[in-house]
């Protein structure tokens, strides 16, 4: 074996082996956090702690894990769709913004007030009523007050939050890293034990591979051992081209002579970083935390990475939820004359099952009796 090759393949095993004594040594965390969680569930399926109810039906679009399953575009598709039929709302909890309690995005149209996902959403859908509230039970009634015309209300990421009962319970896990594969918080990154899926009506399994056949899914499959009330779907990002940060209309395509710093304050950059892969010349990544807010130091770092990228063919590339924090920046961006584009991204139903979700939800709805 070539040296290099050799090197190479020892600092990996050397990386599993970290990894391994890493989680056996929170092992015992995991379980003390577990044991709150299992007494917590068991208060709520005794009747001890009721969870509130309310008039309309509520979806609620979560997860098991800690982040990185996509749920703004699959709340997003479900926005598109649904209110073309009814009127929507969305609530948030708002992770990591400068407020509390409940705020109105109508009302507040600030990144900083209502976060950045919600931000997001009320960028997209203006029409569309968006808050955030960390008390979902009490967050519904003041979205209610505020838009009594409201017929649906999606709950954003609040999967945990027990304390409401919706009436149709999403459940979303990546394919490259189930729920099934995972491990309790601080060990691995389930914020509930594994069995906690059954209280899920739909599983959507997101970020699948390009080309995936239905025959490649069935290990999956067998693993989440669907309970019998429970639907199945698999889905993947559709990208579009992206545009300048402060044009959505101004739009660029992509060539291979093209240099790219991808701008990341997200969970997991992977899946994006393959579609890059080829589709440009390089891609070199400035990685940040989930739902970094950006400093002026920060956008000096980035300049810096830019401006060392070689050749004239070269942009800033970030995400959505990203770029509602650095719009806070506008005036060094412009001043600057850095590139910044964005790249949109929606979500397609594999195997052609779009309308049998559809239908899925829609049979619900319409067997709904507050």
């Amino acid at each position: 074996m070539p040296l290099l090759q050799y090197r190479a393949s020892t600092l990996k095993t050397n990386e599993v082996i970290r990894e391994y004594l890493v989680k056996v040594l929170l092992s015992p965390f995991s379980l003390l956090y577990g044991l709150g969680v299992s007494i917590r569930n068991l208060l709520y399926q005794k009747g001890v702690l009721r969870p509130a109810r309310f008039d309309i039906p509520i979806i609620s679009v979560g997860n098991l894990s800690i982040g990185g399953t996509g749920k703004s575009p699959h709340i997003e598709y479900l926005v598109r769709w649904l209110k073309e039929y009814m009127p929507v709302a969305i609530l948030s909890r708002g992770y990591k913004r400068e407020s509390t309690g409940f705020q109105l995005g109508q009302q507040f149209p600030s990144v900083k007030i209502i976060g950045d996902e919600p931000y997001q959403f009320l960028s997209k859908f203006p029409d569309v009523p968006i808050a955030v509230s960390e008390n979902r039970e009490l967050g519904i009634p003041y979205l209610l007050k505020s838009y009594p015309d409201t017929r649906l209300v999606l709950l954003d990421d609040a999967f945990q939050h027990l304390s409401v009962k919706p009436y149709i319970n999403i459940l979303l896990t990546s394919y490259e890293a189930p729920f099934t594969r995972d491990y309790l918080l601080p060990s691995g990154r389930l914020r509930e034990w594994r069995s906690s899926y059954t209280r899920a009506d739909i599983i959507i399994v997101t970020k699948c591979p390009p080309g995936l056949i239905s025959t490649e899914a069935s290990t999956l499959l067998k693993e989440i051992n669907l309970a019998s009330h429970q639907s199945i779907f698999f889905t993947e990002y559709n990208y579009q081209l992206p545009y300048y940060i402060f044009n959505p209309r101004y739009r660029i395509n992509w060539n291979k002579e093209m240099y790219v710093l991808l701008l990341s304050g997200i969970a997991n950059t992977d899946y994006l970083e393959l579609y890059l892969k080829d589709r440009v010349a390089h891609v070199q990544l400035l990685s940040f935390a989930d739902h970094h807010w950006y400093s002026n130091f920060d956008l000096g770092q980035i300049k810096r990475q830019f401006d060392e990228l070689p050749g004239p063919n070269k942009l800033i590339l970030t995400t959505e939820k990203d770029a509602s924090r650095l719009s806070l920046h506008r005036g060094y961006l412009i001043e600057n004359k850095i590139p910044m584009f964005v790249l949109p991204v929606e979500v397609n139903f594999l195997w052609n099952e779009e309308q049998r979700f559809k239908d899925t939800i829609a049979q619900k709805l319409i067997e709904f009796k507050s």
